[in-house]
């Protein structure tokens, strides 16, 4: 009798101890990470415009994540910011990205922002209009204006590599600024450049002559969204939401892009005099680089000298927070 009731106890013990445990893993299942407000870094460039549309129709608050667009003048800027800890998010570059976790994995792209088109550019190699290029081949050996040691630069040498051009062929002048650029090539003191869009389309109207640009090539030009390692790990939740976000304002921008010239203008995303007539370029949809397009940049700059070690797409690159 006495064996029975004890029996008895110890499996009234164990279901107690399972109901308990069932209790304690259904209040973690259910928990929902802490608030949080992500610091997005934001350039005065077409590629932030769904991040203004996203604001603006209320795509954040839908997707219950909090954002704060936080202006910088510079990428100089941005990356001082980033790196100080008072931004969680920024659009850059491949090359931006490598260099940035040169030392150890920090920053990681999680989607494009902005991908060169087989009809639209993202970077056009121009030459002044008094000038007598014409065709890549008449590049060779002529200084081309541009801020070095960038995805400017990895472009327009790549963008040449796959037009004949050796790279010994591929001069270059630092010239930091775009609007120094843009001002040199207008006054003939350079003979030719590269600028982003849409200042090339600037730069056209004003008499430039169009040599190149990455139509002919896309795979070499892009930008993405890349956030802190520590904030991805910390607020998942929140990642998704603002890429949930993105997805619905990039798609509104695609599907009516007469509609934005307001946000353009208050932003400053495109220079007045080209407003009109720049049509705006179709964005993209949630996908990340390629591990090919990644470890060309990393090539690209172990040989330019500026990465002495590897960087592995796996730990720069990471599709999971995708919608």
């Amino acid at each position: 009798m006495k064996i029975r009731e004890e029996n008895k106890l110890w499996r009234m013990g164990c279901a107690l101890v399972g109901l308990a445990l069932l209790t304690a893993a259904s209040g973690c299942a259910g928990r929902s990470e802490e608030p949080v407000t992500l610091r997005i870094g934001v350039l005065p460039i077409l590629d932030a415009l769904p991040l203004y549309v996203a604001e603006s129709e209320g795509y954040f608050t839908a997707a219950d994540v909090q954002v704060t667009l936080v202006p910088v003048a510079s990428a100089a800027e941005r990356d001082q910011l980033l790196q100080a800890g008072q931004l969680d998010g920024v659009i850059n570059d491949l090359v931006a990205v490598a260099l940035y976790d040169r030392e150890s994995p920090r920053l990681v792209a999680v989607r494009y922002a902005m991908q060169a088109t087989s009809t639209t550019p993202q970077f056009r190699l121009l030459a002044a209009g008094n000038s007598a290029i014409t065709a890549p081949a008449d590049l060779r050996g002529v200084p081309i204006g541009l801020s070095q040691g960038t995805v400017i630069e990895y472009v327009t040498e790549r963008l040449l590599q796959q037009e004949g051009l050796l790279p010994m062929e591929i001069a270059s002048l630092a010239v930091p600024k775009i609007s120094d650029r843009l001002a040199l090539l207008e006054a003939g003191q350079l003979q030719a450049v590269t600028l982003p869009e849409p200042l090339a389309s600037l730069a056209v109207q004003q008499g430039a002559r169009v040599v190149l640009d990455d139509t002919r090539h896309p795979e070499f030009s892009c930008s993405v969204f890349a956030f802190n390692r520590d904030v991805l790990e910390a607020h998942p939740q929140a990642i998704r939401g603002f890429l949930d976000a993105i997805e619905r304002a990039s798609a509104l921008i695609n599907a009516d892009k007469a509609r934005w010239n307001d946000v353009l203008t208050a932003q400053a995303l495109v220079p007045p005099p080209v407003l009109g007539t720049y049509t705006l370029p179709d964005y993209p949809g949630a996908a990340v680089p390629s591990r090919e397009q990644f470890e060309d940049v990393v090539r690209w700059l172990q040989q330019k000298g500026l990465l002495t070690g590897e960087v592995a797409y796996a730990d720069a690159v990471d599709p999971s927070f995708l919608p």
